[in-house]
């Protein structure tokens, strides 16, 4: 009797440890495929953004920015987060990070 229960435990163990994994790739994918839309809208927002002349000539302002924690900032700073804004709504980004993507371009 108890190699019965042996047999049924591993065969039990079996079957749970194929249901998990099965469950992990699943996540793993709907997770990959959410960041790679991600990626993609990035990557074409920010490809027209390094074109721009308005944003291109505010990165010595964006590092002011940066350094001095948002205390300062300019009328070339604030044209290209207006800019930003305009051409890529989907970002939802603060003004810190819009600086941080200046400086990256």
């Amino acid at each position: 009797m108890s190699r019965l229960r042996l047999l049924s435990a591993a065969a039990l163990l079996t079957l749970a440890s194929a249901a998990n994994a099965s469950s992990f790739i699943a996540t793993t994918d709907a997770v990959v495929g959410a960041l790679k839309a991600t990626s993609d809208a990035t990557s074409d927002a920010t490809a027209s953004l390094r074109d721009n002349k308005i944003v291109r000539a505010a990165q010595d302002d964006a590092a002011s920015f940066v350094a001095s924690n948002g205390q300062i900032r300019s009328v070339k700073l604030e044209s290209a987060f207006d800019t930003i804004r305009r051409q890529a709504p989907q970002l939802q980004a603060s003004d810190a990070e819009l600086a941080q993507a200046i400086l990256a371009i």
